[in-house]
């Protein structure tokens, strides 16, 4: 195991120890400490909110008029996705864009009709490109997007997975909005769920979207100029990704990693919420599981190198690691303290007699996650009653997941990093359109 990763886990069982220490000796201390950053995180994620709230109702933007459209590159990675792929090179198919647009789907040494399908297309649209990715290590959507870069040449390339359907303008109004930024290295879209009412998995993951995926990054945008890369509907200049080297090939979370070295050279990502794909999200708890956790992994990756290579804690960068910090490791620790601390009173081994009002940071911390769900809705105008019922039970649900996943997660992490292998990548179940 690599000395820094030690360092890391040393770090984080020293803190536990303090807490159960804090505990024990200091009950009253560890309170307010708790309180304090907690109600903190609160605030900062309240702000978020308000401003992201601003953003999204503001007059309605239109999309400028340029005099030229620069030539763009789809870049579509595809491992095993025969399921969606014909829907999905349909989509790009519909895509209107009066520049030059280039479909490449990226075969990742599929064993199913990937390559058929996709050779189909290839054979009848002279734009759309079927290419056999050659395998090799480490496997992946960097190293997939890195070959797919080496073959193409226009001025823009836009990623979308393989079980995206882009709306028809969502690539103009990408291309536009960074034609208007001097210093940008791209822009980012919204994604949101095409099968959202299969069940209520589908509904929390999509209200989930409209959350994070549009006021929280609207809310980045709006405060601070600075958005975060959502690995699908996402357009990026090939002279940037060219000057940062490429994609890291072992970040399972490339999209967020890439984000900091974009950010960190001084460049700005406009975030574009009218720009919208539609994707499908995981229709069973096993699929989402294992689609989280490799996501939980590559953002324990970042934290990783957030915390031990310098200048992460400069300039705009600065707003990006505090949050990969607040979001993987604050909030999972408060999590982790509340539940230690449940136990222990549940079982009655140690009695704790206080004034701060823990009980009323429990309600507020509920109103604003609720509240957030239901804002994100009034937005996008996605109210329902169905949405109404599961928007009010998801914090006791779909939120608590997190602390399993985080384990689970971490686990894996610092097992890879023991043995010194790269960390595995596993694909996301597709399933067949209702």
């Amino acid at each position: 195991m690599k000395k820094r990763t030690v360092y890391l886990l040393l770090m984080f069982v020293v803190f536990i120890a303090l807490i159960v220490i804090g505990a024990i000796f200091n009950i009253s201390m560890l309170l307010l400490f708790t309180t304090i950053l907690f109600l903190s995180l609160l605030f900062y994620y309240s702000l978020l909110l308000i401003a992201g709230l601003y953003n999204r109702l503001k007059t309605e933007r239109t999309t400028p008029d340029l005099d030229e459209y620069p030539g763009v590159d789809i870049l579509i990675p595809a491992h095993n996705e025969g399921v969606v792929i014909r829907e999905t090179i349909e989509a790009m198919l519909g895509i209107k864009y009066p520049g030059n647009l280039q479909i490449y789907v990226l075969n990742d040494n599929s064993s199913d009709d990937t390559a058929e399908i996709a050779q189909s297309f290839d054979d009848t649209f002279k734009n759309v490109h079927h290419i056999q990715v050659p395998a090799g290590e480490p496997r992946g959507k960097s190293r997939v997007l890195n070959y797919g870069l080496s073959i193409s040449d226009n001025k823009y390339y836009c990623v979308y997975d393989a079980d995206n359907q882009p709306e028809a303008d969502a690539l103009i109004k990408l291309v536009a909005i960074s034609e208007r930024h001097e210093r940008s290295a791209g822009a980012v879209g919204y994604v949101r769920t095409m099968n959202e009412s299969t069940n209520w998995l589908t509904r929390m993951i999509s209200i989930e979207f409209q959350v994070f995926q549009l006021l929280m990054q609207s809310g980045r945008w709006q405060l601070f100029k600075t958005g975060s890369l959502t690995g699908t509907n996402m357009l990026v200049k090939r002279s940037v990704i060219e000057e940062l080297g490429g994609y890291d090939p072992y970040a399972i979370a490339e999209d967020a990693e890439l984000t900091l070295r974009i950010t960190q050279k001084g460049y700005y990502l406009p975030i574009v919420p009218d720009s919208i794909t539609w994707e499908q999200e995981p229709e069973t708890l096993s699929v989402y599981i294992k689609q989280r956790t490799r996501w939980l992994q590559g953002n324990l990756y970042i934290v990783d190198k957030t915390l031990t290579e310098p200048g992460y804690f400069r300039g705009k960068l600065l707003v990006h690691s505090i949050h990969q910090l607040m979001v993987y490791v604050i909030f999972w620790l408060f999590l982790i303290v509340s539940y230690v601390w449940f136990a222990l009173g549940l079982f009655d081994l140690f009695e704790v007699r206080y004034t701060y009002p823990l009980l009323f940071i429990w309600y507020l911390s509920y109103i604003i996650y609720t509240a957030q769900l239901f804002a994100a809705q009034a937005t996008q105008r996605t109210f329902s009653p169905m949405n109404i019922f599961i928007s009010v039970i998801m914090y006791f649900t779909y939120a608590q997941l997190f602390s399993y996943l985080f384990v689970r997660s971490l686990i894996r992490y610092l097992k890879a990093k023991k043995a010194n292998q790269v960390i595995g990548w596993e694909k996301t179940t597709r399933f067949k359109s209702k």
